[in-house]
């Protein structure tokens, strides 16, 4: 990568937990000659000022050099979504829980902060699940959950691709993961782990009323239907954010797409290393 000229800045959503951060990111960025960007949420969550090399009330430009993220997997998401289908890679500081999605680890920041600002990384393209619902298109850089309201009764869903039905289960909802998010809610429900690189993503049931419900690795460019046969509407959440319903009986659509998103890593960095250092930390 090139010398790093322009930067958005994205923060935990509580504000508190970065602010250290971000004044060393400010200081390590002013010297370094690089403009950090904050759009509006993020100038008056941390009350900032127009300054030197700083930007504010600034919208999303997708023409600057890399994204620099201080949170977790909620705020790494937020930023791939607004940078999809965009050549602006994603370099994230993990403030969060787990942060499977971060280049670096909070205890790393200086490194990382001047890894960010001349450029030293590497790219990775990541895929997304892209579903059409009533709002219009979502993409998941991690899962799709479609699962039933607290409080109503079991769900029944079924699933097919490419025209065949391959299973309806009753339980509590069916996840649709990509190889990125598959150690997360589809590992949850025993689903297995992909390896990044990996073209296709992963099916899996909710909590199933079942012995023989297993979760199916499908091909990239199979076509997938998701059916409610339950008798209420559904619930469909993209990346942990709910965008819309499946009416009972309705069908709901999902598409595996290539190369949506752009994280930065380490030189060097792997995925089986990033695997074992964030499942070894929850392992503690």
């Amino acid at each position: 990568m090139s010398a790093t000229r322009r930067a958005t800045v994205f923060t935990h959503s509580t504000p508190a937990n970065t602010t250290q951060a971000l004044g060393r990111l400010i200081d390590q960025a002013r010297s370094l000659g690089v403009t950090l960007r904050f759009d509006e949420l993020e100038t008056t969550k941390h009350h900032l000022e127009a300054d030197s090399g700083v930007v504010v009330d600034a919208p999303i430009d997708h023409e600057v050099d890399v994204c620099v993220v201080l949170g977790g997997d909620g705020t790494i998401l937020r930023a791939l979504r607004h940078y999809a289908c965009t050549a602006v890679p994603v370099f994230s500081i993990n403030f969060g829980e787990v942060g499977f999605l971060a280049t670096v680890s909070e205890d790393g920041i200086d490194d990382g902060l001047r890894h960010a600002l001349v450029g030293d990384f590497e790219l990775l393209k990541l895929p997304a699940i892209v579903v059409d619902t009533e709002h219009g298109s979502s993409r998941a850089f991690n899962d799709v959950a479609v699962h039933r309201r607290a409080g109503e009764r079991v769900a029944r869903v079924a699933y097919a691709l490419n025209g065949e039905e391959l299973g309806s289960v009753r339980g509590d909802g069916l996840v649709v993961a990509t190889p990125a998010g598959s150690t997360g809610y589809n590992l949850a429900n025993g689903g297995p782990v992909m390896a990044w690189g990996v073209g296709g993503f992963v099916v899996s049931f909710i909590a199933p009323h079942s012995l023989t419900a297993r979760a199916l690795v499908a091909a990239p460019d199979d076509t997938l239907a998701i059916h409610n046969r339950s008798r209420d509407a559904l619930d469909v959440a993209v990346d942990g954010r709910l965008v819309g319903e499946l009416a009972a009986g309705a069908t709901l659509d999902a598409r595996f797409q290539h190369n949506m998103g752009t994280i930065a890593q380490l030189p060097g960095y792997s995925f089986y290393g990033r695997l074992r250092e964030k499942f070894g930390l929850l392992a503690h």
